[in-house]
């Protein structure tokens, strides 16, 4: 799934995107680790993977959409 960098905290590695219905969805530092990026800028283009529905969506893995 494709989502847009929406915050991000450098210290903690951790904060939200958003869906491409303007849903923010947070996201944790293993989410973040996993994907193995260093940086993300608000902005950016994501690619996410999730688990659940609804209240119980969470992400994953972070990293960056490559074409």
């Amino acid at each position: 799934m494709q989502a847009t960098a929406y915050t991000y905290n450098e210290e903690t590695r951790s904060g939200s995107v958003l869906l491409d219905d303007g849903t923010p969805v947070p996201f944790d530092a293993p989410a973040f680790d996993a994907g193995g990026l260093r940086l993300l800028r608000p902005g950016q283009r994501v690619r996410i993977e999730t688990e659940g529905k609804g209240e119980s969506l969470h992400i994953t893995l972070v990293t960056l959409q490559t074409f």
